[in-house]
């Protein structure tokens, strides 16, 4: 008697078990966005009027975090300022500018817990006085790590 009603309740439960994967699927999918809005994207920029110098025993350096980007130009661009900010388009008056300006992205660095370095892009024909005087400005707003940006070639 216990075999028949053992047979009719599996003759009964016919329907294919399925598991539901949409729940799982829109985890997913919120996952992707959270760290997707949450990635930060560092982007060095670079104005492409600055030559820089050829290094044949230079490294690379790794990590973007906590860099301060200066453009020292040579003569054919010094007209309308021999230093300018990452992008290119706004020069610095003097000195004091300039040095205002690294304190204030040394603060913005050192909020988010980084070490601020001087991203220094200098012109390959521009004279070493002139570098020395963006080295000088970051010296004077604390910063003491400058990287010099040149290109490496295989010699």
């Amino acid at each position: 008697m216990s075999s028949k009603k053992l047979r009719s309740a599996q003759n009964e439960q016919e329907d294919d078990l399925e598991v539901d994967m949409s729940a799982m699927i829109d985890m997913v999918f919120l996952l992707l966005i959270f760290f997707i809005v949450n990635a930060t994207l560092i982007i060095v920029e670079m104005d492409k009027r600055v030559t820089v110098p050829i290094a044949k025993h230079s490294d690379r350096q790794d990590g973007k975090m906590g860099r301060i980007v200066i453009n020292v130009y040579g003569d054919k661009h010094s007209g309308e300022g021999r230093f300018r900010m990452a992008d290119g388009k706004k020069a610095f008056a003097n000195d004091e500018d300039m040095i205002e300006f690294i304190k204030k992205q040394k603060e913005l660095w050192e909020d988010k817990g980084q070490k601020p370095r001087l991203h220094l892009r200098a012109d390959e024909g521009v004279h070493f006085t002139y570098v020395r005087r963006a080295i000088r400005a970051a010296a004077t707003a604390g910063v003491n790590e400058v990287i010099f940006v040149s290109l490496w070639t295989h010699s």
